[in-house]
């Protein structure tokens, strides 16, 4: 912008006012001090923007349409400072959140109610995606947040907030197995005979039991791939095959017996997920929700 934006203030209010008197009183600035504005406005635009008459001042032709283009960029400036100032009085933000859709409904969603609880006024974005998809997002800032897996690899920029524990475990129905054992026999080896279940080889979730499978030598020969853990939970209760679930979803299913947990020749370590931050993205929305996070 070539010319300063006060003096395209002061064209604004004189050209609001149709004079130079009612402008100077209203901006609080001399007469000739507008005067002298306008004459240095004219001379770096090389364009007459007044015609002066006993009343005082109208717009040239080319000061109307100078005056079209102002008149709008003041009206979104006004617009711009009252929203601020709205949400600082009503204490309105956003914040946008990214998590797997298993995550949402497992995880996610009381701490979300007792956030949306306390702050009314802030509008949450939900982004769904992978761990590995949300860890990048928050890598670029892109997110405020991220419910994820801890990631292997160190991201010395992001910060965890509330660890949970998780444990991958191997599910079928009781009556999926005793098909098993009717075909197969009696000592039957699952990953050689069942129909396996897993994540799609792009989830960071899959890419964790691939190195369990690596580690413990077993080499599984019937892979169906499936794009979510509901659908893994949904198919092994209707009995498809054996899928690779995280326990703490399917409580309610082991404790019923409605699903089995499978024995391993070893245990699948465990491993965390939380709410994870770019410190130095931070917001006043963002730090609301980690405050609902740490008053649980």
């Amino acid at each position: 912008m070539e010319q300063n934006l006060s003096g395209y203030k002061i064209f604004y209010e004189v050209a609001s006012c149709g004079n130079i008197s009612k402008a100077a009183k209203k901006l609080y600035i001399s007469q000739p001090a507008i005067s002298k504005s306008i004459v240095k406005l004219e001379d770096g635009l090389e364009t007459k923007l007044f015609k002066r008459n006993s009343r005082g001042v109208t717009l040239t032709d080319e000061g109307a349409m100078l005056y079209e283009y102002i008149k709008e960029a003041f009206e979104s400036i006004n617009t711009a400072e009252t929203e601020l100032r709205r949400i600082k009085e009503f204490n309105i933000g956003h914040i946008q959140i990214g998590a797997s859709t298993t995550l949402c409904r497992y995880i996610l969603m009381p701490y979300l109610q007792r956030f949306m609880e306390q702050y009314p006024n802030i509008r949450v974005s939900i982004v769904t995606q992978g761990s590995a998809q949300t860890l990048a997002l928050l890598d670029s800032r892109k997110l405020d947040l991220g419910l994820a897996a801890e990631p292997k690899s160190v991201h010395a920029e992001l910060h965890i907030r509330k660890p949970m524990q998780i444990h991958d475990i191997f599910v079928a129905t009781p009556q999926y197995l005793e098909n098993l054992r009717s075909i197969c026999g009696p000592d039957f080896q699952i990953f050689e005979e069942a129909n396996l279940m897993l994540l799609d080889q792009n989830n960071m979730s899959r890419r964790y039991i691939d190195e369990y499978f690596k580690e413990t030598g077993i080499e599984p020969i019937q892979i169906l791939e499936v794009s979510t853990m509901d659908l893994l939970i949904e198919f092994a209760k209707v009995g498809i095959g054996v899928s690779c679930v995280i326990r703490e979803f399917v409580q309610e299913e082991l404790t019923k017996g409605t699903l089995v947990e499978l024995p391993l020749p070893a245990p699948i370590p465990p491993r965390n997920i939380g709410f994870i931050f770019n410190p130095s993205n931070t917001s006043k929305s963002l730090n609301c929700f980690l405050e609902t996070l740490d008053t649980e």
